[in-house]
């Protein structure tokens, strides 16, 4: 009897020992920094939970861990969650492989907008996305969308790129078009007053 009791602590002990492995493990994923283990990240792409190799994609994006790469095509390749596969698009794009924006940009006409919005508004830059923006074809979601990152990133010269967008019948366009173009020039605003605390000079009295 005295020996099934110490069996029964010492399986509890070791399912809570992994529960709190396993927590440590993905606690840095959302709070991620450049001492982060990218192989352990890409290993956990392999995992049966979605949102879990989700986030781990993401977390090799933010890293941009090129080390990885081989690993994360593989992946990428045989990944059948839309959502999981979108992120892997992201750390792929991220890692150097400037063709997988291609298809983030194509699923902004899909139920996985937002995620889609949510990288390119990670981009440094908005130039990239001009050229997508400017293609007579696009979807309408497809255009708002882009508008959408754009009123995240853009700068001034966004403003000038976005203005037709407007006037579009299209629709979602010109509301998306005219929400950018509030953030942006809001942002610019911001950027332009910044308080001084200095005194202005004042003459000395002879």
């Amino acid at each position: 009897m005295r020996n099934r009791r110490l069996f029964v602590i010492a399986l509890c002990s070791s399912v809570f020992l992994f529960v709190v492995v396993k927590a440590n493990a993905q606690n840095p994923i959302d709070g991620i920094d450049a001492r982060a283990n990218t192989a352990e990240l890409a290993r956990q792409l392999g995992s049966p939970d979605p949102l879990l190799r989700q986030k781990s994609a993401e977390a090799l994006a933010r890293l941009a861990a090129t080390d990885q790469r081989k690993m994360v095509e593989g992946y990428q390749l045989e990944e059948k969650n839309k959502e999981v596969r979108l992120a892997l698009n992201w750390a792929l794009y991220r890692m150097g492989k400037s063709e997988s924006l291609f298809q983030i940009v194509h699923d902004l006409d899909s139920g996985r907008q937002q995620q889609a919005i949510g990288y390119l508004s990670e981009l440094e830059s908005a130039d990239v996305l001009y050229p997508f923006l400017k293609k007579e074809k696009n979807a309408p979601r497809v255009t708002a969308g882009l508008l959408k990152a754009l009123g995240k990133i853009g700068d001034a010269q966004t403003l000038d790129v976005i203005k037709p967008y407007r006037d579009s019948v299209q629709p979602f366009v010109a509301e998306a078009a005219e929400t950018a173009s509030d953030e942006i020039e809001k942002r610019l605003g911001e950027q332009s007053s910044t308080p001084t605390n200095s005194r202005p000079r004042t003459a000395e009295k002879p």
